[in-house]
C-alpha cells in the first residue's frame, strides 16, 4: 500500500521515531515546503474522508464482504473526522496530516492506547494511511516519526499499533521501523455473518530513555485500525470485537 524512500539509510531495530532534516513539521513562515506533517484542521476532514476511504477500501478488499468495502465512502469518513475534530475526545488525541505542498495527501490519528493490559503511559497509532498517488515520497515515514514524537511529547513511553494478520506489506513497514508483534492478537467481526478478520499487535519503547534511531521504512502503508463495519452499520462506525477474549499470548 505504499512507497519506497531513496536517501536516508538507517540501523534497523529501533523506532523510526523523530523528524529530521527538512522533515521535520513545524509552522511554516515562508514558503509552504514540498512535504510536511501538521496537526489537522476542521477543514481538513474532506480531504481525510477521501485518503482514508481510497486506503480502506484497498486495504480491506478481499477481507471483507464487497458490499462493506463499497460502503467506505469518503462523505461518512470526513463527518467522523469534522466531528472529532469540533469536539476532540480527552487525552491526548491527535489528527496528523501529511502535506504535498498545501494539499493533504496522508493522515495519522494517535491516542492513548484501549487495550485492556496497557498501562496509563501506553500510546496508540490507531489509524495511518497515505493516498496511493502520493505515496514513495516519504509521507508514511514523517506521519510515523511525527506519530512518535506527538505521543512522547504527552508522555508516553510505549506504542502499540494492530494491523491486518495477513497484510505483511503493512507489518513490514512498521518492523522495519522498530516496531515489534509481542504475540497479542484480536478477532474482530467485520461482517453481520460473524465473519471475522484478525489483526495482531506490534509494540515499540518510544520513551526518551531509548536510543534515538532514524529507521526509514521501505514503504508508505496505510494501518486499518478502524475495523470495516458490516452491512448494518455506517462506514464510520467501528463494529465491536468478537466474544473471544480481545488479546490472547500463548
Amino acid at each position: 500500500m505504499a512507497h519506497h524512500d531513496s536517501g536516508h539509510q538507517h540501523e534497523p531495530g529501533h523506532p523510526h521515531d523523530h523528524l529530521h532534516g527538512d522533515d521535520h513539521a513545524h509552522a511554516a513562515t515562508g514558503p509552504v515546503a514540498d512535504a510536511s506533517v501538521r496537526v489537522a484542521r476542521e477543514s481538513d476532514a474532506p480531504a481525510v474522508g477521501l485518503v482514508q476511504a481510497t486506503v480502506w477500501r484497498e486495504a480491506y478488499a478481499g477481507v471483507v464482504p464487497d458490499e462493506v468495502v463499497e460502503a467506505f465512502e469518503p462523505p461518512a469518513f470526513a463527518r467522523a473526522w469534522r466531528t472529532s475534530l469540533a469536539n476532540p475526545p480527552a487525552g491526548a488525541h491527535r489528527l496528523l496530516v501529511a502535506c504535498a505542498g498545501e494539499q493533504v495527501v496522508g493522515f495519522a490519528a494517535v491516542g492513548p492506547s484501549q487495550d485492556p493490559d496497557a498501562s496509563p503511559l501506553t500510546g496508540e497509532l490507531t489509524a495511518m494511511g497515505v493516498h496511493p498517488q502520493a505515496r514513495r515520497a516519504g509521507h508514511g515515514s514523517r506521519l510515523l516519526n511525527a506519530a512518535v514524537d506527538t505521543l512522547r511529547g504527552a508522555g508516553a513511553d510505549t506504542l502499540h499499533t494492530w494491523v491486518l494478520a495477513a497484510d505483511e506489506q503493512t507489518r513490514a513497514f512498521f518492523t522495519q521501523a522498530g516496531l515489534a508483534p509481542d504475540s497479542a492478537f484480536r478477532d474482530r467481526v467485520v461482517s453481520p455473518d460473524g465473519r471475522t478478520a484478525r489483526e495482531v499487535r506490534l509494540v515499540a519503547a518510544i520513551g526518551d530513555t531509548e536510543r534515538s534511531t532514524d529507521t526509514e521504512p521501505p514503504s508508505d502503508t496505510q494501518q486499518p485500525d478502524t475495523e470495516p463495519p458490516s452491512d448494518s452499520q455506517q462506514p464510520d462506525e467501528q463494529p465491536s470485537d468478537t466474544e473471544q477474549p480481545g488479546h490472547s499470548r500463548p
